[in-house]
């Protein structure tokens, strides 16, 4: 799951500091409050990345996937690609924890065949 995820947050990482390029257009906002709200997000997503294997990274994830499509309303099209990158956040979760099961599972049996194994091995040996 974290590899999904971090892939999905280096994704916005990037896409958050593109907006951010859009967003120094608007003759309404100062460049210093742009580049400070969309550094913290930028920085946000690098933490999170780390941050996935602890307990509230996900829901960590999930608030920075709001704030993103809350970013539309600064840069409409964020509301687009907010949306997609929420979709790919949780397609990231939802199928990253299936993969991390049947890794388990395969470790499981892995280490069942090899006890298996082992004593017959043994026994042979002497």
């Amino acid at each position: 799951m974290r590899t999904l995820c971090s892939s999905t947050l280096i994704g916005e990482f990037f896409v958050i500091g593109f907006a951010a390029l859009v967003a120094m257009k608007d003759p309404d906002l100062s460049m210093g409050t742009v580049w400070t709200v969309s550094g913290i997000a930028m920085v946000l997503c690098v933490l999170l990345c780390g941050m996935l294997g602890r307990p509230g990274g996900v829901a960590l994830g999930w608030a920075l996937q709001i704030a993103l499509v809350a970013s539309g309303f600064v840069v409409p099209v964020m509301y687009f690609l907010g949306a997609v990158f929420a979709g790919l956040w949780w397609a990231s979760v939802h199928f990253g924890r299936k993969i991390d099961e049947a890794k388990a599972r395969f470790a499981a049996r892995a280490a069942e065949a090899e006890a298996a194994s082992a004593p017959a091995a043994s026994a042979d040996a002497v």
